[in-house]
């Protein structure tokens, strides 16, 4: 998905506002879940939106974004943000975030959706790194206990066991 950076869209600074880059955010992200599940799509959750550099007014927004794995109802989407000063040619990457969606049906229940299948060295990282930011996700949320994380605990006796 591709913006331009106008007046309305900055802050007093002339600096792109985050809210309306994670409006676009959630945007690019939304049509990338529902092409892969091919149902309607609701945000579950926004992991940590990093902010690297600033995005000025009249630069061109390019945003990315990808199912890196279904779970049933779920699929983790990671988007990336480049910006662009088309006169200078200078482009650089800016932001970056993991979103959640559930595929639900007319009614607003959950529906299964198909898996995801990483084909690149960079999918495939992105996919086996899933499971973990979704057991991280689940228990700051409260919905799964910090014993039952194993994927997240395997993380941190790798860690332990190298130390000794």
């Amino acid at each position: 998905m591709t913006e331009l950076v106008l007046p309305n869209d900055t802050n007093t600074l002339h600096n792109l506002m985050g809210g309306r880059m994670m409006h676009w955010m959630d945007i690019v992200s939304a049509i990338a879940a529902q092409k892969h599940s091919n149902r309607i799509v609701v945000t579950a959750s926004v992991d940590n939106v990093s902010f690297s550099e600033s995005i000025k007014l009249g630069n061109v927004v390019t945003l990315e974004a990808k199912v890196t794995r279904a779970f049933n109802s779920s699929m983790e989407v990671h988007i990336v943000v480049f910006a662009e000063d088309i006169p200078s040619g200078k482009k650089f990457m800016s932001n970056q975030a993991f979103f959640t969606f559930v595929a639900v049906d007319q009614s607003g229940n959950p529906i299964d959706v198909p898996d995801a299948v990483p084909e690149t060295k960079e999918e495939i990282e992105l996919y086996d790194g899933a499971l973990r930011r979704r057991q991280l996700r689940l228990v700051l949320g409260g919905r799964m206990k910090a014993s039952e994380a194993n994927e997240l605990k395997s993380l941190f006796d790798l860690k332990e066991k190298s130390a000794k």
